[in-house]
């Protein structure tokens, strides 16, 4: 059985930027040291950093001094302002493409636009995107979504960072009719877009794929449902410990991919496990 792992599976820009910083803080630091909700979504790194003595809280309200790391998702607009009033230590390892797209979605609103997020509602970094908007604001997750929509004078649309390009463009295109000018900033990071591409390559190459990372990670389930739809033998886990035998029977050419907040090493155990396994 051959195993084939994407060139991008791992770590991205903006996680890896997130997780030096949290580290660099706790060799500089003796002071308690939190993330505002965990730093990024992968369960497993943030049990690592625990061992550093950082920790998650997933309220403002819980940390009362020390270091705050604002996590890679970002946080909404008052929770930082709330931080600066405890003056906290604050250290700001928002993923600097969602810092963009924050900026887009605040100077959207402030010329005046109805402003469109496209992404998922429920979402740490869409929430925070939202927040810098000052009224006229929402959260759009299909293009069936936009029959909710009233015609306007101005729209504008923003993206969440990991949104497959092909959501954006059709929502994108059902908001045309919706008003009488559009303006899109395509905030969909280049990682994401790249990670896809190579994703759905594989999965039409493999009898089999295997996605690692976060259940709850976002990029990491739109990894899954885009590679599913190519491969329908396509297995969302977090560790090695999830695989089956089974997954592989008749198999011979297994293709892993990783969501942007998915460790090497996790990673590399399930490379190796997948490579152990005798069917």
């Amino acid at each position: 059985m051959e195993v084939f792992v994407v060139k991008t599976a791992g770590f991205c820009f903006g996680v890896k930027r997130a997780i030096n910083m949290a580290y660099d803080a706790a060799k500089e630091t003796s002071n308690e040291i939190y993330t505002l909700g965990p730093i990024i979504h992968n369960p497993q790194v943030v049990s690592k950093l625990e061992e550093s003595k950082i920790y998650a809280k997933k309220n403002i309200d819980d940390i009362k001094n020390g270091t705050v790391i604002i996590r890679s998702h970002g946080v909404e607009l008052k929770e930082m302002k709330e931080a600066k009033n405890k003056n906290l230590n604050i250290i700001d390892a928002t993923c600097p493409f969602v810092k963009k797209a924050q900026e887009h979605a605040e100077e959207l609103s402030r010329d005046g636009y109805f402003v469109v997020v496209v992404g998922e509602k429920e979402h740490p970094e869409v929430k925070s995107i939202v927040s810098y908007v000052d009224k006229n604001a929402v959260v759009l997750e299909s293009a069936i979504d936009v029959k909710k929509l009233s015609r306007v004078k101005k729209l504008g649309i923003v993206a969440q960072t990991t949104q497959s390009i092909e959501n954006l463009q059709a929502i994108v295109s059902e908001c045309l009719k919706k008003a009488g000018e559009l303006k899109v900033f395509n905030t969909i990071c280049n990682a994401t877009f790249v990670r896809q591409t190579e994703s759905t390559g594989l999965a039409s190459k493999v009898d089999c794929m295997i996605v690692v990372g976060g259940k709850n990670s976002a990029n990491t389930n739109r990894l899954a449902e885009v590679c599913k739809k190519i491969q329908p033998n396509t297995y969302h886990i977090e560790t090695k410990a999830e695989l089956k035998s089974e997954w592989f029977e008749g198999v011979k050419k297994v293709g892993i991919t990783a969501g942007a907040s998915t460790p090497n090493w996790i990673i590399d155990e399930v490379v190796k496990a997948i490579k152990n396994i005798n069917c």
